[in-house]
């Protein structure tokens, strides 16, 4: 092998060596310290790619699982302004039935008349002012009670990831409304005699079916998004764990690649010192 002055290929050759287990050391330091080890694309372009978009399906799932337990509070309050409206509807049932007895005078009848008028009230009361978010929800004036309400439960635009809640849960819950029959109003029953108490309570019992079959359908519809909850429950650990396995780094490897790298640096540049001096050896010739 030649000696040469001006070109040191042993220099070289450690000073590439020095380089490699400088990159490994920092390498290792990088995953170490961040916890990945896919740090950037050029860690592993492919990997780089699929975490990406698996990190994207994360967000859209935390996101979905967002709509799902909003759109359960809405049906929830929905439910609770109809069982307020059970309550005084039940007992607008027993007061008509009281009234139909023919055993109660005049005064009597004008006090049964008098709390079916405020309980009426009330429920007319909770029908226009129940709302969530902004939204009316049993006055029959809101965009929900004309097209429904669709909730993104899912993380794509196919009709898989998405919920109609019909209209007809949010329809109008006024007495005038419930209780419409053809014929006199609901307290107008009160003022002609007898029979008309029975129309009474057909209307009334008409309004108590109307207002069960609402809350079936919510009943139904909040077991869908306790499934979907579910489910997306089960998609984002299955993601998650898919994601750790490309992006995540085992500290217990890093640490090995580490020492490596170190005593190798370390080996390195104690051996390019000695490289160095390799040419001085030319001086003995002279």
């Amino acid at each position: 092998m030649a000696l040469t002055i001006n070109t040191n290929l042993g220099s070289m050759v450690v000073q590439k060596n020095l380089d490699k287990a400088t990159k490994s050391l920092n390498q290792a330091i990088e995953r170490m310290t961040t916890g990945y080890k896919i740090n950037s694309a050029k860690d592993n372009p492919a990997g780089y790619a699929v975490s990406t978009k698996m990190n994207t399906q994360l967000g859209s799932i935390s996101v979905a699982q967002d709509n799902v337990a909003i759109g359960s509070s809405l049906l929830s309050t929905v439910e609770s302004n109809y069982d307020l409206i059970t309550t005084h509807l039940q007992r607008i049932r027993d007061l008509t039935e009281e009234a139909a007895n023919g055993t109660y005078g005049e005064d009597s009848v004008n006090a049964i008349k008098a709390e079916v008028e405020a309980r009426m009230a009330e429920i007319d009361r909770i029908a226009a002012s129940a709302e969530f978010n902004g939204i009316k929800l049993m006055d029959g004036t809101s965009n929900a009670s004309t097209n429904g309400v669709n909730l993104q439960i899912g993380i794509d635009s196919t009709a898989n990831s998405q919920l109609k809640l019909d209209k007809s849960l949010f329809g109008n819950a006024q007495v005038s409304v419930l209780t419409a029959t053809a014929g006199a109003t609901f307290l107008g029953y009160y003022t002609a005699g007898g029979t008309d108490y029975n129309k009474a309570l057909d209307a009334v019992d008409k309004a108590l079916k109307e207002v069960t079959s609402r809350q079936t359908q919510i009943g139904a519809i909040q077991n869908r998004l306790d499934s979907a909850s579910d489910a997306l429950e089960v998609q984002y650990a299955n993601v998650t764990s898919s994601l750790s396995t490309i992006r995540d780094a085992d500290v217990a490897t890093e640490s090995s690649e580490y020492i490596k790298a170190q005593i190798l640096q370390q080996a390195s540049a104690s051996l390019l010192s000695t490289a160095n001096q390799a040419p001085s050896i030319a001086l003995n010739l002279i």
